[in-house]
């Protein structure tokens, strides 16, 4: 696992400004050669430290208006259900997140849709055909105040 100096603290916080960015514009910005910077991204990528790119983009220009947190709670808990749960949410492109938590409920789950009767449908035919799934809370966004992905690096760095 490579360590997260100070270069790879500044590599890790640019590259989350701009996953496009250029090898040659990285080391640019880190006053360090193209060589040495390129090989830090590789073992960055090959540790699981960086995990992959993509472009982030505006869920309400593409229809997108609703976003619910969605707390589950669950009676099954046997290898089969557990397996058949994560099945669906992983190929369930309207959930975005899925957390197994401690409290009252099992499961928070982040979900969008276009409207509340698009919402309303994926709870009748998604939601509540969960394996074990005993009790359905939603939490409508009203208003998103903040959305990152960006993680805190200078909290992680050795430097």
């Amino acid at each position: 696992m490579p360590e997260i100096d100070g270069i790879n603290s500044q590599l890790l916080t640019l590259l989350q400004e701009d996953g496009r960015m250029t090898n040659a514009r990285l080391a640019e910005r880190i006053g360090m050669s193209e060589t040495p910077c390129w090989r830090r991204l590789k073992r960055l990528e090959e540790s699981g430290i960086i995990e992959g790119y993509q472009a982030n983009l505006n869920r309400r220009k593409l229809g997108l208006g609703v976003m619910a947190f969605v707390q589950l709670r669950c009676s099954e808990h046997d290898q089969a259900a557990t397996a058949e749960f994560q099945r669906i949410v992983e190929t369930t492109p309207n959930i975005l997140a899925c957390h197994n938590t401690t409290g009252a409920d099992d499961f928070l789950l982040i979900v969008v849709a276009k409207d509340l009767d698009d919402y309303s449908v994926f709870v009748d035919s998604t939601l509540r055909r969960l394996p074990g799934v005993t009790s359905i809370r939603s939490n409508l966004s009203l208003k998103e105040m903040k959305a990152s992905s960006k993680l805190p690096i200078s909290s992680v760095s050795g430097s």
